[in-house]
């Protein structure tokens, strides 16, 4: 599901599972509230589909652009990346101090999700059970936001932008629906969204800057991170440091889990407490962690993996004929916007904070496991 063989197809002959088609009819339902959520890996890649050279983010205009589409809400998945660090940094604080079983896997790259499944059945108790950022903001959309806005939750249909082909089959998966109602009802990759801008004339040039709908939009820079390969981690650890010891941590920047390399280690202390971390891009690189496990490496507690090679940055979703200069050039644009950023931790987002206060209660609370979490079972390769 991971789309990088359309990445590197030397004919052009593989192409995603198109769905731009129903999104298109969708729009045209005066009956539905057609939402739109995008990642965090898109707004500094979709440039380059209109000339524009690698690395230049363009979330304003985006978000503009999608509601020129039509969308009747723009939401920022950044958001929801938030709210996922407070579960699963919460969980992990709890597996740590309770004795649950470690090392804990991230759980936000549905390739990665489906590899573990498929090849390594015996690692899934060490999975967090958080549902992936798109999922988590597709749940409270049609329970939390429908409910504020007066809406019913079967007109509302909902729609991701994302960097990655997998996330269309994470949208399936019976697990990510609730009452019959699916949280997501459509993905569209980078690629289609620049597609259904050039189908509908919007010169991207000619659009004033948007900011994302409220609540459900605002973001730390934490959250924007999701998009590059040990971006979790970071965003994870600010917060798990944040619930431990009660403060904020002194640097909050962890040089030593940035950049490409397929796999980075770090010791990082809390409060008297070390814990042992890891950062692996690319399923090759997570195979060969997962053996040394097997034969008894102890020395991690919280392992992050991202199925394609530097992050969401390189997902099958992305533009065609990607290079690793144009990868880094996208990282670093990430990178700059958590520089430049006045809130750069997950549990300072005051939107989250409301969400728990008006709706979820408290991280890890039965609600928040009732709609943010869920589970996954061993399956065969052609399952």
């Amino acid at each position: 599901n991971c789309g990088q063989c359309v990445m590197v197809c030397p004919t052009g002959a593989l192409r995603e599972q198109d769905n731009l088609r129903e999104v298109i009819e969708a729009l045209a339902d005066p009956a539905k509230t057609v939402v739109v959520q995008h990642a965090p890996a898109v707004s500094v890649t979709l440039a380059e589909e209109f000339g524009v050279k690698p690395g230049k983010d363009i979330a304003g205009t985006m978000t503009a652009a999608l509601r020129a589409l039509g969308f009747d809400r723009v939401f920022d998945t950044a958001f929801a990346a938030d709210l996922t660090i407070m579960e699963e940094g919460s969980e992990l604080v709890h597996r740590v101090r309770n004795g649950g079983t470690l090392p804990m896997l991230t759980s936000c790259s549905p390739g990665w999700i489906k590899f573990v499944e498929q090849a390594y059945p015996d690692f899934l108790p060490n999975l967090s059970s958080c549902k992936s950022p798109q999922q988590m903001l597709g749940a409270v959309i049609k329970t939390y936001y429908a409910k504020e806005q007066d809406l019913d939750p079967r007109n509302i249909y909902s729609v991701s932008i994302m960097p990655c082909t997998a996330k269309k089959f994470e949208a399936t998966r019976p697990e990510m629906a609730r009452n019959g109602l699916p949280d997501i009802d459509a993905v569209l990759t980078t690629r289609e969204l620049a597609r259904l801008i050039r189908m509908r004339g919007l010169d991207l040039n000619t659009l004033e800057p948007d900011m994302a709908d409220s609540p459900l939009g605002q973001r730390s820079s934490a959250g924007k991170l999701f998009g590059v390969s040990g971006g979790v981690m970071e965003a994870a650890v600010r917060t798990a440091h944040y619930l431990i010891a009660g403060r904020e941590m002194p640097d909050l920047k962890l040089q030593q889990l940035r950049g490409l390399k397929g796999a980075k280690f770090a010791r990082v202390g809390i409060d008297g407490m070390e814990l042992g971390v890891a950062v692996v891009s690319g399923l090759a690189n997570a195979a060969v962690l997962l053996d040394e496990i097997r034969a008894g490496r102890k020395d991690l507690h919280f392992i992050e993996v991202m199925t394609c090679p530097g992050g969401c940055i390189a997902g099958g979703g992305q533009p065609l004929g990607t290079d690793i200069e144009a990868v880094r050039a996208r990282m670093k644009a990430l990178y700059r916007i958590d520089r430049d950023d006045e809130m750069r931790a997950s549990h300072r987002n005051s939107e989250i904070q409301q969400l728990y206060t008006d709706f979820l209660g408290e991280p890890l609370s039965e609600k928040s496991h009732a709609l943010l979490h869920t589970h996954y079972a061993a399956r065969t390769v052609f399952a």
